[in-house]
Parts: C-alpha cells; sequence; structure tokens
C-alpha cells in the first residue's frame, strides 16, 4: 500500500496503531481529504494530520488513548458549520469526525428527553421529536447543517432563546470520553440532580479543549398549540428599537423570537423578500410568538399596533405555516447574502445586556462613519445578542482599520457589562487554564482554543 506523506508528528508505528484500533477504512491520510477538514465557516485553513470516523464510544476511547500517549493533538468537528474556528486543527494533528455516531438512541415521550450520539443533525432531531408533538427549541439558520455535538460544545442560542434559553438550558446529561481516554458521566435523566459539582453545565460549551461528547441527553418541550409571526419595516434604526422596547418592556410581552436587521442586510436579501420589504425600510423586526390559538391571535395583533404607533412603514402577519416558513427564509439569509457582497469581512458577536443594546449599537455606527467601512448589524435583539458584520472595498488597510474598529468595539461591549473571553479577569482566566490542565495535563484537545 503506498503510504502517503505524512507529519512526522505521527510516525508509521502509530498510523498503524491507529488503524488497529478502528480499522483502516475509518483513517484517511490522503491529503485531498484532510484538505476537507481544513476549514470551517471561518477563513481560517490549516490541514490535519489525519482524518478519523469513529462510530461508538469505544473507537473513541482508543483513538484518544493512543493520541494522549504520543501526545498528539486532536480536533473534535461535527459539520464544521460553526464560525468560531474551533474545529481548525491549529496544530495539525487528528481531525476527529462524529458524522458516523449520528444514531437516535432514545426517545422517552414520557420524561420528555431524547439521547442522542453527537453527530446527529438538529433538523433530524426536531423533525423526530415532532412524530411525538414535542420540540426542541434551540432554533437556528443553521439547523439543516449543525450537529447537536458541535451545538452542546460551543452553547448555541438560537432564535428562540429569548423565550426558552440557549444550548446549556436542555442538557441534561453528557456521556464524555476525556484524554486518556477513560469514559465518564455527567448528569442524569432528571430535571434536577444535586449529586457533586454540575460537571455537564462545566463540559457545555467547553469547546472541545476537555473531552469528546459521546451520548447527549436532552430535555425536550410540548409542542405549542400555535406559533404566530410578524415582520414589521422601519424608517429608521431608532424607531425599530423603540418599538423593541414598546414591545418588551411597556407591554411586557414574552416573544418566542425578536430578530433585528439593518439597512445593509436588507439591502442584501433584496432578491429574496420578493418586494416584501419597502425600498425606504433601514430596519426590520422579525418577531415570533407562541401559545394557545387565543393568546398568539392577540400578542400578534398588540404587537402589530405597537409597531406602527413606532412608525412602522410596514407590518405582515403570517396565516399559514408557508407565510411564516417564508419571512424565517429571510432572516436565515441574511449571513450567506452578506457573504456574497463583502470583499472584507470580519465577524464579530456582541452580547450585551437588553438595556445597553442601543447605546452599543449606536456606537457601532460612529466607529463605522470614523473609519469609513460599512458595518451591519443583526441578530437576536430580544436577547442583547447582535452579529456584527464589518466590510471594506478592498484588503490592507482595510484589514487593519477593521481590526481597530472592531477592537473599539468590544471594548464599548465590555463597558456595557458585555461579554467577550478577552473581558474575563486574569484571576478567572486562570482558574479556566487550571481545569483545562486537570482535564488534558499533556493539552491534547483542541489545542489553540479559547486560551492563546
Amino acid at each position: 500500500m503506498e503510504q502517503r506523506v505524512r507529519n512526522n508528528m505521527i510516525d508509521r508505528d502509530v498510523f498503524e496503531r491507529l488503524c488497529g484500533a478502528i480499522g483502516r477504512e475509518n483513517v484517511s491520510d490522503s491529503i485531498e481529504e484532510r484538505g476537507c477538514y481544513s476549514f470551517d465557516a471561518t477563513n481560517v485553513k490549516l490541514i490535519p494530520d489525519l482524518v478519523i470516523t469513529p462510530h461508538s464510544t469505544e473507537q473513541v476511547s482508543d483513538i484518544l488513548s493512543i493520541a494522549n500517549k504520543h501526545n498528539i493533538p486532536i480536533c473534535t468537528r461535527g459539520a464544521g458549520a460553526v464560525l468560531s474556528g474551533g474545529v481548525v486543527s491549529i496544530e495539525g494533528g487528528i481531525a476527529l469526525d462524529l458524522k458516523n455516531m449520528n444514531r437516535i438512541v432514545e426517545l422517552n415521550a414520557r420524561d420528555l428527553t431524547i439521547t442522542v450520539e453527537p453527530g446527529v443533525v438538529t433538523k433530524d432531531l426536531q423533525d423526530e421529536v415532532v412524530k411525538s408533538r414535542l420540540f426542541y427549541p434551540s432554533e437556528s439558520g443553521s439547523d439543516s447543517l449543525s450537529t447537536i455535538g458541535e451545538r452542546v460544545a460551543v452553547c448555541t442560542g438560537g432564535m428562540t432563546g429569548m423565550k426558552y434559553g440557549v444550548t446549556r438550558d436542555y442538557v441534561l446529561a453528557l456521556e464524555i470520553v476525556i484524554p486518556d481516554g477513560s469514559v465518564i458521566n455527567a448528569g442524569r435523566k432528571t430535571l434536577k440532580s444535586v449529586a457533586g459539582y454540575d460537571l455537564t453545565r462545566f463540559f457545555v460549551g467547553s469547546e472541545g479543549t476537555l473531552g469528546v461528547f459521546t451520548k447527549i441527553t436532552l430535555k425536550l418541550l410540548p409542542m405549542p398549540e400555535k406559533i404566530g409571526t410578524i415582520m414589521s419595516c422601519f424608517k429608521d434604526i431608532e424607531s425599530a428599537l423603540n418599538a423593541t422596547d414598546s414591545i418588551l418592556v411597556k407591554s411586557h410581552l414574552n416573544p418566542r423570537a425578536l430578530e433585528f436587521a439593518d439597512k445593509t442586510c436588507i439591502d442584501a436579501v433584496r432578491e429574496t423578500d420578493n418586494g416584501k420589504i419597502p425600498e425606504e425600510a433601514e430596519a426590520l423586526l422579525l418577531i415570533d410568538v407562541d401559545g394557545n390559538e387565543k393568546n398568539v391571535t392577540n400578542d400578534i395583533n398588540r404587537i402589530d399596533a405597537l409597531c406602527r404607533e413606532n412608525s412602522a412603514l410596514k407590518t405582515l402577519i403570517t396565516h399559514t405555516d408557508e407565510e411564516r416558513n417564508r419571512l424565517w427564509d429571510i432572516r436565515k439569509s441574511i449571513y450567506p447574502s452578506l457573504t456574497k457582497v463583502a470583499s472584507v469581512k470580519f465577524d464579530e458577536d456582541l452580547s450585551v445586556p437588553r438595556s445597553k443594546v442601543r447605546d452599543v449599537l449606536k456606537k457601532v455606527y460612529e466607529l463605522s462613519n470614523t473609519y469609513s467601512l460599512e458595518m451591519s448589524a443583526f441578530g437576536k435583539i430580544g436577547e442583547g445578542h447582535v452579529h456584527l458584520n464589518v466590510t471594506g472595498s478592498s484588503v490592507g488597510d482595510a484589514d487593519v482599520s477593521a481590526y481597530d474598529l472592531v477592537s473599539q468595539i468590544l471594548n464599548d461591549v465590555e463597558s456595557n457589562g458585555g461579554t467577550s473571553i478577552s473581558g474575563l479577569a486574569s484571576h478567572e482566566t486562570e482558574i479556566m487554564k487550571d481545569l483545562k490542565k486537570m482535564f488534558d495535563p499533556k493539552g491534547i484537545m483542541s489545542p489553540g482554543k479559547i486560551f492563546v
């Protein structure tokens, strides 16, 4: 058999041991396949030395045991749909693809739980639980691509996070292979588990730096009787923010989702909106409510009136699932549409208290004008979570300006009570690093991630 060139980190003996442990057919060293694992949804591209696709917890255990013994880095990946660079093999080593671990192990409708392997696609899980009139509420624009494992690894939010919370709020239990190959179980299939420290939450959001999830138990909810959707378009951002305050603060409504998009985003999706958004619109809100039919109808009418009171140019209320899906398709097309029109692009997520969103966005647009760079903003404004995209007309100087702009924005976010890893106190960071060393003393799990 022809042996292709590999990094010295993985010599022939280790290569043969890995093949013997899980089967040669599950280990690839071809440059073509390794190249397919060199990136995620970011622009970072680094090629791993091997691609391994295990089928079971036992195989994952064997792989980690061998890798740990020989100090070989491991980056675990699902569909590569994330925007954090977390699945890119910065230091080479093994790209561990969990796509073949995609079984729905158990759906317990009475207990409102489901146990799955990490490679299960989010949309497949959602479709399965719907059959029992249940739902998994962590909806996002990448549900048809993203896997449950990667969503737990980065603790994703989602469009329904405002009412239903984020991924960590639904993870009840985890089966985890830690770096030495041991298998541990965190959590229980119960809503309350107080036996010792909450290891489950500790692992959720750890981005593959502590171990590999091999089974995940999630909490489910009864499916709401009805979902209503309304889209309101505004003449300016201020009016959209005023409407948001009226809905959330003055009227104490609790929408399922409340999304915002500015003019740059609106212009990017003109080809897909089918004339639904007025040409003069500079901001829009897309709002979902759910519950029983009477309450949904009442809430939609109240939101419609509040938006009109705040100078809405146009409101659209859906009456069928097809109409609702069309409106949400506009929202889901924002990010891919922006990538088509931007020659220079930096993506940043901002999370701030709801009351600070207005101040932060005002600063964002002021800085955008100062640096002569176009800035787009969209996302879950009802949660205080906004996606920013910085664009310029050319590379070079625009790169430097954009980095400077983003740095100032992040500083402003932190001063307004927002979050970013750079805003952690040094003592907090050191505690996290110590915990990492305890689970992964040789530092083989996703080296170079989270902490620089």
